[in-house]
């Protein structure tokens, strides 16, 4: 019955017109309510669902597009990233905070969320709860920011490229960035997946700097491969001349993935698991993003 009822939420969120936030609400109450009947597999499930969701957008885009969002606002980028390491490493001191479970939240603030903290976490020898408890903090985090960065953005009357830079900087993983992103329109989605995929690729540069703080020479650096596939499909959509409705039909689909994507985001992680955070990972994971998404906004806009 668990395995059915499961499976029944996954087409009633791929076949209706479901929310972003509604997917995401809905899998944590399924996974809080009743038992996962998939546990092991689901984190792999809604990964590699992600990923190709991701890639089918590539097919709505062209490569003027993704260079020009790529590069939209890089000064800001660039700002929020140092400013979030160099807060993050203050904040490990002041409060006591383990340095692993640091390192690994102001990555996954800085980057692209779990991707980032699943890449790092070898580096620096993290242990499972490490990484349990820094993945819960960016997730509920992420989830938050779900339900209110598009109201944030409508208030501020920010403009399609204006929010989906936004999100693209201040939401941690990529799939709450293109559900954010998807419910405030298509120019700004498309501007939030080129400028997160571009992010995404800053974890090459920051394995080589964990490698050098933590001082480990038994590190590998994790490249993320599919973005490069991205990329392949965004060329191959601006040199062929593939029927608009081909291209079209395969964005929607991607959008309708997306949103199951995050359906098994959210019944990855039940409420009782939130209960056994700490106050110290969550207190430091807010102040980050808080001043992160504060700051960035604020240049954004001015």
């Amino acid at each position: 019955m668990q395995a059915i009822l499961f499976f029944a939420l996954i087409f009633t969120v791929l076949i209706l017109p479901v929310s972003a936030p509604m997917a995401l609400v809905t899998g944590v109450l399924f996974s809080s309510i009743l038992i996962h009947p998939y546990p092991e597999k689901n984190k792999t499930w809604s990964n590699w669902l992600l990923k190709v969701s991701v890639l089918g957008l590539g097919f709505g885009m062209n490569v003027a597009q993704v260079i020009d969002s790529s590069l939209i606002g890089i000064e800001i980028m660039i700002a929020s990233f140092v400013f979030v390491l160099v807060v993050g490493y203050l904040l490990v001191r002041v409060m006591g905070l383990s340095k692993n479970i640091g390192h690994l939240i102001s990555t996954g603030t800085a980057i692209c969320g779990g991707s980032a903290i699943a890449a790092i976490s070898p580096l620096i020898k993290a242990t499972e709860k490490q990484i349990s408890i820094s993945l819960a903090v960016v997730f509920l985090l992420n989830a938050i920011a779900l339900f209110l960065f598009p109201p944030i953005g409508t208030y501020f009357d920010m403009s399609q490229q204006q929010f989906g830079l936004w999100a693209a900087i201040a939401i941690h993983d990529t799939s709450s960035v293109v559900g954010a992103a998807m419910s405030y329109g298509n120019e700004a989605l498309q501007v939030a997946t080129s400028v997160k995929l571009s992010r995404v690729l800053w974890i090459i540069p920051m394995s080589l700097i964990t490698l050098v703080l933590f001082k480990t020479k038994e590190g590998k650096v994790k490249i993320p491969w599919f973005i490069l596939v991205f990329i392949g499909i965004v060329c191959l959509n601006s040199l062929v001349s593939i029927p608009t409705i081909i291209g079209e039909n395969i964005v929607v689909v991607s959008k309708k993935f997306l949103i199951v994507s995050l359906f098994l985001v959210g019944s990855g992680l039940p409420l009782k698991n939130l209960k056994s955070l700490g106050w110290k990972p969550l207190i430091f994971g807010l102040v980050l993003w808080i001043g992160v998404s504060t700051i960035s906004l604020t240049l954004i806009l001015f």
